[in-house]
């Protein structure tokens, strides 16, 4: 609810035309040569496996799983059933078992190490796997009988994990909810059992985090949403627990998975070293310059999750924290266990393995799990690709991000064509390497390049000197 408010309050000022824009959105992927056609021999390998893949022996359709995504979202990775049990907790987590429909060294593999992942724009999606796949056969839709990996994780009464398993089984889904409906019936006193265990598992995950020395960075979420009209709106998107207690569910089976990994000796981890002692002494002394207090005793991944959007020197904070994690990456191993297994932000190692339909690593990293549960061979396939995953990984996530940034620079373009000249209230969230100055707008979601000198954190006025639709950029100066 608190999302489409803050959408119909900015409508007049951060809703624009669709034409132009879907222009540029298609030279973008001309730009990076993003195709949204599958090949064909790729295509009709994955419609032949949607016909013939059968399910696995074991049947667990009678468990009430149900899966929680962003609205209107078709390629269902993930289900779950959360029970109480003894004085903790039962956690089974289905993830789509891709595995079962691409045949390694075919075509359609071919075609997913070249994707890589799922990329999204604000007028398509640019799927990992054919929609006859993503959308359909193996997504966890609503009930429809489907084969998955199943992990079986028992916590205990303080929800840490004791215990993991996991294993290949028939399920079905009974629910089909989205963020904001979780939300809303948790504020509204009306969740059942299943979304009250969900609060309930998630709040004791985000507390152990905390404890672990865990950091996440509250930077504001910028979102291009397309309307039922064509037009596009452009706003900052509101935090929403419910999303938080979802995503610890599925960090916890990372952290489930990397540990059975590293008892394995073979896997791909998603590393991050923790950041040196002088990245962090620096962000200390910007805090104090800005006047933000941070206790000598206090981790930096504490004082980084009290740190409030709306304060603009707190803001600034926020963009000067990404320094902080940086040199994020994919370690495979098989024999001896890497140097470093962490990933910092999670306090922990932690593996990639409940997104198969949107990431390439994934479907390796379940079929590792799976043999190791099983006490089987790891897939002769699997190791043979260990080596050649971080290449295709890091590629694709940059790839991503650029297309993400670019088709952000063109909505911010388009939003704001019509008002150069204009002058806008304004925060400094960051200096440009080569001079100048980045400003975050405080009524519109846009943050732009702005000309002359400020300090970070400080409140100014800036008036919009350029504005290129075409070009992706924006430039403001100090009024």
């Amino acid at each position: 609810m608190l999302k489409r408010s803050i959408r119909a309050a900015a409508a007049d000022a951060s809703t624009v035309d669709g034409g132009s824009l879907e222009h540029a959105f298609a030279a973008i992927r001309k730009e990076m040569e993003l195709s949204t056609d599958y090949p064909g021999v790729a295509l009709a390998e994955a419609e032949r496996a949607a016909a013939e893949v059968g399910l696995p022996a074991r049947d667990e359709t009678s468990v009430p799983f149900l899966t929680i995504d962003p609205a209107g979202s078709m390629d269902l990775d993930q289900a779950m059933c959360l029970e109480r049990k003894g004085s903790g907790y039962r956690v089974r987590y289905a993830i789509a078992d891709v595995p079962a429909y691409v045949r390694p060294g075919g075509a359609l593999d071919a075609e997913t190490w070249r994707r890589g992942q799922t990329v999204y724009l604000p007028d398509t999606r640019l799927p990992l796997h054919p929609a006859v796949l993503s959308d359909h056969a193996a997504s966890l839709l609503p009930d429809q009988v489907r084969s998955a990996f199943v992990w079986d994780i028992a916590l205990d009464r303080d929800g840490q994990h004791v215990g993991a398993d996991v294993y290949r089984a028939a399920m079905r889904s009974r629910r089909r909810l989205d963020y904001e409906q979780v939300q809303e019936t948790i504020d509204s006193g009306r969740a059942d059992e299943a979304i009250v265990l969900l609060r309930e598992i998630g709040e004791l995950r985000i507390r152990l985090e905390q404890e672990r020395g865990g950091a996440s960075l509250p930077m504001p979420e910028q979102e291009v949403h397309k309307n039922g009209d064509g037009t596009y709106e452009l706003g900052f998107r509101p935090p929403v627990a419910s999303e938080e207690w979802n995503a610890q569910i599925s960090l916890m089976t990372g952290m489930c998975a990397a540990e059975m990994m590293l008892h394995a000796q073979v896997g791909i981890l998603r590393t991050m070293p923790p950041p040196d002692h002088q990245a962090v002494a620096r962000f200390h002394r910007q805090a104090a310059a800005l006047g933000v207090p941070w206790p000598a005793e206090q981790e930096y991944g504490d004082f980084i999750r009290g740190l409030n959007r709306g304060d603009p020197k707190h803001l600034a904070l926020i963009h000067e924290a990404t320094a902080l994690f940086r040199g994020a990456g994919y370690t495979p191993f098989d024999g001896d266990v890497p140097e470093q297994v962490e990933q910092s932000a999670v306090a922990a190692p932690y593996a990639h393995v409940t997104a198969p339909l949107r990431r390439l690593v994934d479907r390796y990293g379940l079929a590792i799990c799976e043999a190791v549960c099983r006490d089987a061979e790891i897939p002769v396939w699997v190791r043979q690709a260990l080596p050649r995953l971080p290449e295709v990984m890091q590629r694709t996530d940059q790839g991503a991000a650029r297309v993400e940034h670019a088709c952000t620079d063109a909505v911010e373009a388009a939003v704001l064509q019509h008002r150069v000249g204009q002058i806008f209230d304004a925060s400094v969230v960051d200096r440009r390497e080569k001079g100048g100055l980045v400003v975050q707008l405080v009524d519109l979601a846009v943050t732009a390049e702005c000309e002359g000198v400020a300090q970070l954190g400080e409140r100014v006025r800036a008036r919009l000197v350029s504005c290129d639709v075409e070009g992706r950029r924006v430039i403001f100066e100090l009024a």
